[in-house]
């Protein structure tokens, strides 16, 4: 017997594959805060500290060439451009060695931030999600299998804002790649198919505003595009 619901459930929410009709359903969104030294000194923090994770609403997910509204509550909404890495598999305390096993591909993201809201929550030390997990706060393009490009340990990571470049940085400035982050994280929840983890972003970022258009891409993985539209009614 199906399962019977009392209220209809939320649609899957995806991400979708390059070259493809098929999509790939996303279970969580991890995210990997300051993991550049650049950023980490342009915001001030320890540059030594071990790598930490916050989260997003998998249905915070808008697909390229979205019109991202302009969300409430913020006059200081950040850009910040990351690799998306797809998980295929997961498990508890995985070793760095064999966590490129569990990705299924990659992609390209945006940590969208309502940053005066995050630094207030961060100053009293509440929880950072009023500010980093509202609604469209994780514009992704199309993953690419990695059974195609392989395992990217570098090469150029960049964000542009009405065609002029704010964030330009290298994948190989990640202070913890992405077998070790996979491997950290696994220490503390159980990964699964699914999962995405935001890898966190290059120095450069910055205010956008109604009307910009934001235009990112990671060499070798691809690209993505989005517009900032007017607030919701």
């Amino acid at each position: 017997m199906s399962d019977r619901y009392v209220i209809p459930p939320p649609p899957q929410a995806a991400l979708a594959v390059k070259g493809s009709s098929e999509k790939f359903p996303v279970r969580r969104i991890w995210c990997v805060g300051r993991n550049y030294i650049e950023h980490i000194r342009e915001m001030g923090q320890d540059e030594r500290a071990p790598p930490f994770f916050f989260a997003k609403p998998a249905d915070a997910i808008v697909p390229d060439g979205s019109v991202v509204p302009y969300p409430p509550l913020t006059k200081d909404m950040h850009h910040e451009v990351e690799l998306v890495v797809a998980l295929k598999s997961g498990g508890l305390n995985i070793k760095p060695e064999k966590a490129n096993d569990c990705i299924w591909g990659y992609g390209v993201g945006i940590d969208l931030t309502r940053r005066d809201l995050q630094i207030a929550s961060r100053e009293v030390k509440r929880p950072w999600e009023i500010g980093k997990a509202f609604d469209a706060s994780a514009p992704c393009g199309p993953l690419v299998p990695a059974s195609e490009i392989g395992h990217p340990t570098k090469g150029r990571i960049t964000l542009k804002v009405n065609g002029q470049i704010r964030q330009d940085g290298d994948l190989n400035q990640m202070i913890w790649n992405v077998p070790e982050t996979i491997w950290k994280l696994s220490e503390m929840v159980e990964l699964a198919a699914g999962d995405i983890i935001m890898t966190g972003t290059p120095a450069g970022v910055g205010q956008v505003n109604v009307g910009d258009k934001i235009e990112c891409e990671v060499e070798g993985v691809g690209s993505l595009t989005v517009t900032i539209g007017k607030p919701k009614a």
